[in-house]
């Protein structure tokens, strides 16, 4: 349902609105890095690196307005080191963790841009878990796969975006995303052996440069109508 809607919106903003057909579209590129953890797997901190690059489209709403969506490949998950030395049952536990979860993803936004400097967008994304892998203790968990179910296989989150324009058509951006519903449900195990279980959300911070196509082209378009 999440990708149905996505391109339903893209559709209808698209093509169903006029003024919309005669301007330029505005292309992007796409590259950067993440910094993501997951609230509720009892590690801490924005500590797990991932690559963000894909490509992207702005389409000109009014004046300073934006909407835009784009096709990215981003890494998510959480690493924590060795926290204690112990054995559970004879195994040795020490608290490292690692999790590596790969998204296919379609953002979606709306953005307003200040004197053709400074940009903040807000919207949604969908991403489809494409690959992933897990470590418990130092030791791959066999039984996380695709199929298995441990992991939900959508991630419907929204996202705050911070632009800034460096030279010509290179931006910087920063920006914040987090999982409107639950990743996974698990059940954690102390060495004593209480139990409790926690609902997972991803949580990312992603720094990026951004190359713009027709920007300027489309710029001087507005303001040729403007006058």
């Amino acid at each position: 349902m999440p990708k149905k809607l996505l391109i339903l919106i893209f559709v209808v903003l698209l093509f169903g609105t006029p003024t919309l057909q005669a301007q330029v579209i505005k292309g992007e590129a796409l590259v950067g890095f993440n910094l993501s953890h997951v609230e509720g797997d009892e590690v801490a901190g924005f500590k797990k690196p991932g690559l963000n690059i894909g490509a992207g489209a702005m389409i000109p709403l009014h004046k300073n307005w934006d909407f835009s969506f784009e096709i990215t490949y981003n890494q998510k998950g959480a690493r924590e080191g060795n926290q204690y030395q112990d054995t559970i049952g004879g195994i040795p536990v020490t608290g490292a963790y690692k999790l590596r979860l790969n998204y296919a993803e379609i953002p979606v936004l709306i953005h307003y841009t200040d004197k053709e400097f400074l940009t903040i967008g807000a919207g949604f994304s969908y991403g489809q878990l494409v690959g992933i892998q897990e470590w418990e203790h130092g030791r791959k968990v066999d039984s996380t796969t695709l199929n298995s179910g441990t992991y939900s296989r959508g991630d419907f989150s929204y996202l705050i975006d911070l632009r800034v324009r460096l030279k010509g058509p290179l931006k910087l951006s920063l920006r914040y995303q987090a999982s409107l519903a639950k990743i996974r449900t698990r059940e954690f195990e102390n060495t004593i052996g209480d139990t409790w279980l926690r609902n997972q959300y991803n949580k990312v911070v992603t720094i990026r440069l951004i190359y713009m196509f027709n920007e300027t082209r489309s710029r001087d378009i507005i303001k040729n109508r403007s006058l």
